[in-house]
C-alpha cells in the first residue's frame, strides 16, 4: 500500500510531491504496532524519488513518528474506540499542518489552496474513514464472538437439564422399586419382576451416559471392515417388534455389494437411532424403506418413512445441542450421536423432510478399501 501510495503521487511544488504514505503509516503504527517499521519503509521508498528538500524533510518527520508510533501503541489499543478514533484524527490534522508549514518555508506550492487541501483535507478524512472502519468491524467480531459464547453456554445448560432429566428418571424409578423390595417382602416372582424393571432403568441411564459420551468423544474406537447389509439387517430385526407395535411395514432393498470402514457397534447405534426415529414419527403406522446403493467409491444408504414430517425450522436444527422433534419427550441426544458418528466415518448426511409426508435420510460412506487399511497399518 506504501508502494502504491507513492506511485499515485504528484508534485505539489518543485521539491515536494503529494501522496497517501501518511496513512498507511499512521493506520498501521497506531493498530498494528509496526509504526517504526513502516516508517522506515516510507523513508526508503520515497528515496526512489530524489533525495532533494523533500525527501530529507521526509526523514525529519517519519524517524520521530515510527518511535512516536512504537511507544503509545501499547496505551492506544487499550483506549475505547472513540477515543482512537479521535486521536488518529488529531494525530492526522497535526502531522498535515506540520507537512504544510514546512513547505511553506522551504519551497513556495504553486497553489496554496490545492497545497492546504491536499496535504491537510485528504489524509485526515481517509485516517477517519478506516479508523471508523476498523472499529466498526472489531465491534462487529466481538459481538458475534460474545454471540457464539452465550450460545455455547445455553447449550451447555440445555444439555446438563436433559443428561440429569434423563439419568434422574431411570434412576429414581428403580431407587423406588428398591425400596418397596426393602420395606415390603414380596413373593419370588414379583421380587424378579421388580428387578427386572430395575435392572431395565439402570440400562437406560447407561444409555444416556453412553449417548453423551459417544457425543463428546466421536472417535472411532476400532476400524474394520463393515458389512452394511448384515448390519442394518440386524438393526430391523431389533426393531420389527416395535415396529409391529407401531403398525409400520418395514421394507429392506440391498445393493448386491456393499462394504464400509469404521466402527461397528457405532455404525449399528447410528443406524438404529435413525430407524428407531423414524417408527416413532409414524404412530398411526405407515411404511419405512431402508435402501442401499452401490458405486465404486461410495454407499449411500436412504431411510424413508411416511410419519409426521418436519417444518424447515425443525430440519435446520436437526442435531444441534439438545434439539428434539419430539418435544419435551426427547432431548435430541440421539440425533447428534448419529451425526458424531457419520462425521467420525467420514460420512455425510442429508435429510429431506416435508410436515404430513414424512422424512428421509440421505447417508453415504466410502467404500473398503483393503489396500488403503494395509497402508495406514
Amino acid at each position: 500500500m506504501l508502494w502504491m501510495s507513492l506511485q499515485f503521487s504528484f508534485k505539489s511544488s518543485s521539491d515536494f510531491q503529494f501522496d497517501l504514505r501518511l496513512i498507511p503509516v499512521l493506520i498501521g503504527g497506531l493498530y498494528a504496532g509496526l509504526g517504526l517499521w513502516l516508517s522506515v519503509i516510507a523513508i526508503v521508498f520515497r528515496s526512489f524519488f530524489g533525495l532533494g528538500t523533500g525527501f530529507w524533510l521526509n526523514v525529519l518527520l517519519y524517524v520521530p513518528l515510527g518511535f512516536l508510533l512504537w511507544r503509545i501503541y501499547p496505551k492506544f489499543k487499550i483506549q475505547p474506540p472513540p477515543k482512537r478514533i479521535a486521536f488518529s484524527v488529531l494525530l492526522t490534522v497535526i502531522l498535515s499542518v506540520v507537512t504544510v508549514i514546512a513547505m511553506e518555508i522551504w519551497s513556495s506550492p504553486e497553489s496554496r489552496l490545492d497545497a492546504w487541501a491536499a496535504h491537510l483535507a485528504v489524509p485526515t478524512v481517509g485516517v477517519a474513514m478506516i479508523s471508523y472502519i476498523i472499529e466498526y468491524v472489531r465491534k462487529d467480531l466481538e459481538l458475534k464472538k460474545k454471540l457464539i459464547k452465550t450460545e455455547k453456554l445455553e447449550a451447555v445448560e440445555q444439555m446438563g437439564a436433559a443428561i440429569s432429566h434423563e439419568i434422574r428418571n431411570p434412576l429414581t424409578a428403580a431407587a423406588g422399586f428398591v425400596q418397596l423390595l426393602i420395606e415390603h417382602p414380596q413373593p419370588l416372582e414379583k421380587r424378579r419382576e421388580y428387578l427386572h424393571i430395575v435392572k431395565g432403568e439402570l440400562e437406560s441411564a447407561e444409555r444416556v451416559i453412553k449417548d453423551y459420551l459417544t457425543f463428546t468423544k466421536p472417535s472411532l474406537d476400532y476400524i474394520e471392515e463393515i458389512n452394511v447389509k448384515k448390519e442394518i439387517t440386524q438393526v430391523i430385526n431389533i426393531l420389527t417388534p416395535l415396529a409391529n407395535q407401531n403398525s409400520v411395514r418395514i421394507t429392506a432393498n440391498f445393493a448386491i455389494l456393499g462394504s464400509i470402514e469404521g466402527d461397528r457397534q457405532k455404525f449399528h447405534q447410528s443406524i438404529l437411532n435413525v430407524l428407531k426415529n423414524a417408527i416413532e414419527a409414524m404412530p398411526k403406522g405407515g411404511d419405512l424403506l431402508v435402501e442401499t446403493n452401490y458405486t465404486k467409491s461410495h454407499i449411500s444408504i436412504s431411510v424413508k418413512d411416511t410419519g409426521v414430517g418436519m417444518t424447515p425450522e425443525q430440519l435446520q436444527k436437526l442435531g444441534e445441542p439438545y434439539y428434539s422433534t419430539k418435544g419435551s419427550k426427547g432431548t435430541g441426544l440421539g440425533m447428534m450421536v448419529v451425526f458424531s458418528i457419520v462425521k467420525a466415518m467420514k460420512g455425510t448426511i442429508k435429510v429431506e423432510s416435508k410436515v404430513g409426508a414424512g422424512t428421509t435420510f440421505y447417508f453415504s460412506f466410502p467404500v473398503f478399501s483393503p489396500s488403503a487399511k494395509n497402508e495406514r497399518f
